[in-house]
């Protein structure tokens, strides 16, 4: 673990109100009062923890600003070392001048996340808590937040340390029978032992179940939009996304491109893409962005599919139903103001997702929202107590131990040995650990790290 020093401008390098220059390290405090002049003359080295202190921050006999200095001692800081936050005004030289100052007296700039890593190797928070953090500053909903609130405060790193102290005592007891078989008694422990391991499948597989919600929670339902030309699926983009995103006119095939957006519909996030419309064309440009359409659809989580309602549907609706058999798809009958050409009836097995909407007058939307919610949250958007996987880190180690239990349940009926059952009990345990960090290697947790902003 480094013992330097280290120091960067904690909040955004835009014109603000405020700024704010954090340095953590064992050199924090003295590096601090070679450049701070407090108001009241007494050095920082002299005050107690966890106060706020009122001054100049000075380079040389230079007055650089009037700031607040925040003094934290170690252990009781983010990092648990002793820490000083630097307010000062938020102009982009001024926090600057500051940070350059601050590392000319001794400290160094600090790499993106290295406080939250800190953190992490000094003890305070586990791996989850970490990569919560830059999960709340990335939050795209309200769900997505209190998703990572949670996992901040410990759910996920409680839930994980249970099933392994579960794990580890079972493994303790194996090799405790194996190497003292007169005073620990392994007959019908196999019995014993199958119904644990089916109790940490259930519960493992169950945290599993949770992922692709979670995933959708934390990073939006990647939602293409696709019909044929001049239906109104542009209309659509800019109704949802409340802006003229896209060029709308009585041109077919306008669109030849993808455009993406990303929507907030009441809380859900909704990653969207809208396509060229999908027709059989000789325009060297729109049949590629035909063909793109149609990779995007198969990448999906959710195809809204726009048919103009005021038309009869014709063989290029049936073509593009073809492309969404086995998706989730909602099929939006537009221009529901004018009078309906098309039957539900006409729509085969799409029949059963159709929604009516106008695109023009914004009717249908909350009908639309209700059916996301039902399609992805079984209807509403709750947490309760429930631990939810959002991260695909936690989700592949997870399957790891879902495995190795497997195995461990495959040798007890087949009889085997106890001491397999102690390899892979090891190995599930291993691989549960990989997710709070308590077995992760030193390049995947840079890794991890290299994702947050600079003063985190």
């Amino acid at each position: 673990m480094d013992t330097d020093t280290i120091a960067a401008v904690a909040t955004a390098m835009s014109s603000s109100g405020i700024g704010i220059i954090r340095i953590s390290g064992a050199q924090a405090i003295t590096i601090t009062d070679r450049v701070f002049r407090a108001k009241n003359g007494k050095a920082l080295k002299e005050c107690h923890s966890h106060t706020i202190h009122y001054g100049c921050l000075m380079d040389g006999e230079e007055t650089l600003d009037e700031v607040l200095v925040m003094l934290m001692k170690a252990p009781n800081s983010y990092t648990r070392e002793d820490t000083v936050e630097i307010d000062c005004h938020g102009g982009v030289l001024v926090m600057q001048k500051i940070l350059e100052t601050v590392i000319r007296q001794g400290a160094r700039p600090a790499e993106p996340g290295e406080f939250t890593k800190r953190a992490f190797l000094n003890g305070r928070i586990d791996l989850t808590q970490a990569e919560s953090v830059i999960d709340i500053i990335n939050s795209k909903n309200d769900f997505a937040l209190k998703s990572s609130v949670r996992q901040l405060r410990g759910c996920v790193l409680n839930k994980i340390r249970t099933l392994r102290e579960q794990i580890i005592h079972e493994t303790a007891f194996i090799e405790s029978a194996i190497d003292d078989p007169e005073h620990y008694d392994l007959d019908g422990y196999g019995e014993h032992i199958l119904k644990v391991t089916s109790e940490l499948l259930q519960e493992i597989q169950g945290l599993l179940d949770t992922a692709d919600q979670g995933r959708v929670l934390k990073e939006g339902i990647n939602t293409v939009i696709v019909g044929k030309p001049n239906v109104g699926k542009s209309s659509l983009l800019n109704l949802l996304s409340g802006t003229d995103r896209a060029i709308v006119t009585e041109v077919a095939g306008t669109t030849r491109d993808v455009l993406e957006e990303q929507v907030n519909l009441n809380g859900i996030s909704l990653n969207i893409i809208d396509t060229a419309g999908i027709r059989k064309t000789d325009d060297v440009v729109e049949k590629i962005g035909v063909e793109r359409a149609k990779e995007y659809l198969q990448r999906a989580d959710l195809v809204l599919y726009v048919v103009d309602s005021s038309r009869a549907l014709t063989e290029e609706d049936k073509e593009i139903a073809d492309l969404l058999q086995d998706k989730k798809v909602i099929v939006l009958m537009n221009k529901s103001d004018l009078e309906s050409q098309v039957s539900i009836e006409e729509l085969g097995f799409l029949s059963k997702f159709v929604i009516f909407i106008s695109a023009k007058e914004g009717d249908g939307i909350g009908e639309l929202t209700k059916k996301i919610q039902t399609m992805f949250f079984q209807g509403k958007l709750s947490f309760n107590d429930e631990v939810i996987i959002t991260n695909i880190r936690h989700k592949n180690a997870l399957v790891q131990a879902l495995e190795s239990l497997k195995l461990v349940e495959q040798s007890i009926r087949e009889q085997m040995p106890e001491d397999f059952y102690s390899i892979d009990l090891l190995n599930a345990y291993k691989a549960l650990g990989a997710v709070i960090g308590e077995s992760v290697e030193d390049d995947l947790a840079d890794e991890i790290f290299s994702k947050f902003c600079m003063g985190k």
